[in-house]
């Protein structure tokens, strides 16, 4: 796994154990990425105005059959917090309706949701998950305590942002249809972290980055929305793909895809993106990354005296949070890991608990968690 810190573009001086936050992108997909840049400002109308519906269709379809669906069922976007903001200002909903939700959601989402509630009358229900763990049977039951006859939409995290929990979002999905709830999952964290097969796991709406695990260039997310469901969605930006004439228009992809001139290069970089994976063999990667956070957990542990959040390695993948001592002081901790040990990691805190995210990559050493880790023992 130690030659592929070579072939990323991060500061070798640095300890980088964040890249949950925003991703890195290996060299030879950036590659592709300025590439396509360049072929744009070679001939922009060429470009746009001439290529860009078969090349943006050639890209879709890749991505389409990483996650086992049909190009129909996606559409690019920059990130998922535009996708998630496409479905909440979709979906219609007002006084007595209410959105289900949990305690761990990533802060802007959240804010989607609670700026709407305030707009239209419905309720946003954060429901809390308890920490630590004890088992999936008891998160469920936590969980699904909370919907009442006026549920209307479950937004959950896949992976949850500020404590690395691996949700069971398809056993959600699975009992949210059968009750005739709607489903949006923010998978930000999922997409090159663990395996998806999207028909199975029975969202109704999921919204996802490209950029963060499967390591495509900032700017690439996407929003992938069942048949079924498609008719739901309106656009968030009206341009021209809005009563686009197409011989074969898409509405779902025309009136979200079409969006006025903008940079497309990321998004047809993700193909780039997928292969390189697949030609390091990434399965066996993310196996090697797991081992180092499972280890690293447990040093930490050593080193703080307080339990993780997980009953079991099965709840985490890559990234994993461990708690602080609450006496830390968070800005200094955070700001003297960087400036005296050079160890890029963030510091949160969470529902009165202080936080460390640690986050392994494919270009990780043991000598980053090392760092890290007397770091710890010496700052605390």
């Amino acid at each position: 796994m130690s030659s592929l810190r070579e072939l990323f573009l991060l500061d070798r001086d640095v300890a980088y154990l964040n890249h949950g936050s925003y991703g890195a992108t290996p060299e030879p997909v950036f590659r592709e990425y300025q590439r396509w840049q360049r072929e744009l400002e070679q001939q922009p109308t060429e470009f746009l105005g001439r290529r860009h519906d078969g090349l943006m269709h050639e890209a879709r379809d890749a991505l389409a059959a990483y996650f086992h669906t049909g190009g129909e069922s996606l559409v690019f976007t920059q990130n998922a917090t535009i996708a998630v903001n496409i479905v909440a200002r979709s979906l219609e909903m007002g006084a007595g309706d209410e959105v289900l939700s949990s305690d761990h959601e990533y802060g802007a989402c959240d804010r989607v949701w609670r700026f709407l509630s305030k707009k239209r009358g419905f309720a946003y229900i954060r429901r809390p998950i308890r920490v630590p763990l004890a088992s999936a049977e008891e998160l469920l039951e936590d969980f699904w305590g909370g919907v009442t006859p006026r549920t209307r939409v479950i937004f959950l995290s896949h992976i949850t942002s500020p404590t690395a929990i691996i949700f069971p979002a398809a056993e959600i999905c699975r009992l949210a249809r059968a009750a005739s709830i709607h489903t949006v999952i923010d998978g930000a964290h999922a997409p090159g972290q663990i395996s998806l097969d999207l028909p199975a796991l029975g969202a109704d709406f999921y919204a996802g980055n490209l950029h963060k695990w499967l390591c495509a260039p900032k700017g690439a997310g996407f929003l992938y929305t069942r048949a079924e469901a498609q008719h739901l969605v309106e656009p968030l930006v009206i341009s021209w793909g809005y009563e686009s004439v197409a011989p074969s228009s898409s509405p779902f992809i025309d009136e979200q895809e079409w969006w006025g001139t903008r940079d497309i290069a990321g998004f047809l970089s993700v193909p780039a993106a997928i292969e390189f994976q697949a030609r390091h063999e990434w399965d066996t990667v993310r196996a090697s990354c797991h081992r180092l956070l499972q280890d690293t957990l447990d040093r930490m542990v050593q080193a703080t005296g307080l339990p993780t959040f997980y009953p079991d390695n099965t709840w985490y993948r890559q990234m994993a949070t461990a708690p602080l001592p609450r006496g830390l002081d968070i800005a200094v901790t955070k700001a003297r890991l960087y400036d005296e040990y050079r160890v890029e990691v963030p510091l949160v805190e969470w529902n009165g608990h202080k936080l460390i995210r640690i986050s392994v990559q494919g270009y990780n050493e043991q000598a980053d968690l090392d760092r890290l880790i007397q770091a710890i023992q010496h700052l605390i």
